[in-house]
């Protein structure tokens, strides 16, 4: 079983997180690679993050800028930033109410696999979503979590985007739990037309607390990956 360090950023400005994960991911490679060159087999250090950002957009390294509908006095008039970035994916939006979870892993100690990652971090969402009666699911060709997928009334509620370095992940999810669905309305989301975005506090009708929902995405983590959690 793998273990995990656990570190819980608390309310953190995107641009820091962002050099935080660099250092994590660029320190984890470096190890692999001197390991690789004296045969060494240290097991590495394989880290999560959770953090809630400030206002922030970000793009996606395939992402277009067309996709963010406000200029740069528009964005520095309502305090926002943005960033373009080497994640995939397009267009997001984190703010406060949304838990972002960061997994810095060598997926070689897992299986050397991308999409199967990235079914797996959904799979952890739809989980914990099902915990409180909301029914997730995936949309086909589409990264994330969905809600009525194939239904006019197909709803975003938790977007995904990540990268690797020598099967090192970097980036990861962003679920809505409490967040303020209005600054969604300056980008077209994950560069999606015509797609709606929503909250668990929007379908349960009541603010959910957020370290619970963690507890969970936890759990469901843990299970799956086969995994362990311990403190940073």
């Amino acid at each position: 079983m793998q273990q995990i360090i656990l570190k819980d950023l608390g309310f953190k400005a995107y641009k820091e997180t962002w050099e935080y994960q660099t250092e994590l991911l660029d320190t984890a490679v470096k190890a692999k690679f001197d390991n690789r060159q004296n045969n060494i087999d240290n097991p590495p250090k394989h880290h999560f993050l959770f953090v809630e950002h400030p206002h922030v957009y970000t793009l996606g390294k395939s992402g277009d800028i067309s996709n963010l509908l406000l200029n740069e006095k528009q964005l520095e008039e309502k305090g926002i930033t943005f960033f373009k970035i080497n994640r995939g994916g397009d267009i997001t939006y984190h703010g406060p109410g949304q838990i972002v979870g960061y997994p810095i892993l060598d997926l070689e100690y897992f299986f050397t696999d991308i999409h199967k990652y990235l079914r797996f971090l959904e799979e952890v969402m739809i989980l914990t979503l099902a915990e409180y009666g909301i029914i997730g699911t995936r949309s086909e060709g589409e990264t994330g979590v969905w809600l009525d997928v194939g239904t006019p009334f197909a709803r975003k509620i938790c977007a995904l985007g990540v990268r690797s370095s020598r099967w090192i992940t970097m980036h990861g999810f962003a679920l809505n739990v409490n967040t303020n669905l209005g600054y969604f309305d300056h980008i077209i989301p994950c560069g999606i037309k015509g797609k709606a975005v929503t909250s668990m506090q929007v379908e349960l009708g009541k603010e959910i607390p957020i370290e619970e929902v963690k507890e969970k995405i936890k759990k469901h983590f843990c299970q799956l990956f086969e995994a362990e959690f311990i403190p940073s």
